[in-house]
């Protein structure tokens, strides 16, 4: 184990058509992976996100079994390829399952079941278009929560998503996040802008979906992590299986910490961070909040190769 070496997967927002088809050219994991999730799924998720619509991969139900397959599909090929073994794991918010499998504390099938539930649960909570989210960059966070406290007007706006210093995500009822929004620019925000998302995650307005979803999360067998995971909800590590399913509960409706998870990384001595699945955010995020981080990543095999021979 790499005691310095943290891994981090991506969340909803990575997702693109043709995602690790170059990899999956070389490895043969990538098809064999997706190829489990579609039998849990009934519908064949690598056929989906190589000859579908961007629209067809946007809708959550689908985006959050794509993202956690493709995540564990990498992880295995690490794996398959002796890579360094991480010391800690962190998730952006659907990637926190990702994590759980990789740590070995949900079975992947389990997951993919659950993911693809979540994803409906938290769509029919608010139906669409009822729903908005909006990226808020230079503004101070207690300012954005101050404006958002003032735009709810009976609704429900709140910041969600602390992705970077300056980075935050706000979420809630569609004219409420209006309201914030405006009063962001009012404000000096460098930029306030709505995400192409189909519903307010992590808000209260999802504790409909939560509470669907724990029944679930509940009855599924959950052991103790192989690798500590930093939670989204706490920023700490939890190696309870009990307790573990009451915070994946929570961060349905709860803000993602990121900052704060990626400072507990720092803080535990991590000085390289991989990104395990598709895209380059998360490390583009970790690198604004802790400029010191080296960060990997391992979307196609040229970025894998380098990521390996580094560690």
């Amino acid at each position: 184990m790499k005691n310095n070496l943290a891994f981090v997967f991506p969340g909803q927002g990575s997702q693109k058509i043709g995602m690790l088809s170059e990899l999956s050219g070389k490895y043969a994991m990538v098809q064999d992976t997706f190829a489990e999730a579609s039998d849990v799924l009934h519908y064949d998720l690598w056929d989906m996100v190589q000859k579908g619509s961007q629209e067809d991969i946007t809708l959550t139900e689908r985006t959050q079994p794509l993202l956690l397959t493709a995540s564990v599909a990498v992880w295995r090929i690490w794996q398959q390829e002796g890579g360094a073994r991480p010391a800690l794991m962190a998730g952006h918010s659907l990637g926190e399952w990702s994590a759980l499998v990789c740590s070995g504390v949900v079975a992947f099938e389990d997951a993919v079941r659950l993911v693809r539930n979540r994803g409906a649960y938290m769509q029919e909570a608010v139906p669409r278009g009822e729903g908005a989210m909006a990226a808020i960059l230079g503004l101070d966070d207690d300012l954005i929560k101050e404006i958002c406290a003032k735009a709810c007007e009976g609704q429900e706006v709140s910041a969600v998503n602390f992705n970077s210093p300056g980075q935050v995500v706000i979420a809630g009822n569609s004219a409420a996040v209006e309201r914030a929004i405006e009063g962001c620019r009012a404000a000096g925000a460098k930029r306030a802008m709505p995400l192409p998302v189909s519903a307010p995650f992590h808000t209260g307005l999802m504790k409909p979906a939560a509470d669907r979803l724990a029944t679930e999360i509940l009855a599924t067998q959950f052991s103790a992590p192989e690798v500590l995971i930093v939670h989204n909800v706490n920023a700490k590590t939890e190696s309870d299986p009990d307790r573990i399913k009451h915070l994946m509960i929570e961060q349905i409706f709860k803000p993602v910490q990121w900052v704060e998870c990626v400072n507990t990384l720092v803080s535990a001595g991590v000085d390289t961070v991989v990104e395990c699945g598709a895209g380059k955010v998360l490390g583009g995020l970790c690198k604004r909040i802790a400029p010191s981080l080296m960060t990997y990543a391992t979307e196609d095999s040229d970025n894998l190769t380098k990521s390996l021979a580094g560690l």
